[in-house]
């Protein structure tokens, strides 16, 4: 049997030494695509969390704006409460002199019918 065993001569050894060496370069230049597209993800995620702490700023700024408004909100209520107590304090005293009014009428009333009746009895 014939051995199946190959003689590697200089030319073939340096054409296999070529291609390892293009296989390597190869591989060189897909992994800096890799790292450039890695630092193009970077970029992005640095873009989105800039975004991200803009949009944190806008929202405190709401929030700001909502407890301004809550606050406001407060002193108004706080406002109509003491307007609506003045209000009631006001109708509890016109209800007492109404009812002083009425009382006095009654009496003059009783008062006027006593004297006609007197008045008509004796005459």
């Amino acid at each position: 049997m014939e051995s199946m065993r190959e003689a590697w001569t200089d030319e073939r050894l340096d054409h296999l030494n070529q291609r390892v060496d293009d296989g390597f370069r190869d591989v060189d230049q897909r992994f800096e695509q890799v790292d450039q597209r890695f630092e193009q993800v970077d970029q992005r995620f640095e873009q989105v969390d800039q975004r991200f702490e803009q949009v944190d700023q806008r929202f405190e700024q709401v929030d700001r704006r909502f407890e301004e408004v809550d606050r406001r909100f407060d002193t108004f209520e706080r406002h109509v409460g003491q307007r609506f107590d003045k209000v009631d304090s006001q109708l509890e005293r016109v209800n007492d002199r109404l009812d002083s009014f009425i009382r006095g009428n009654s009496y003059f009333a009783t008062a006027i019918i006593a004297v006609l009746l007197g008045t008509i009895i004796q005459g």
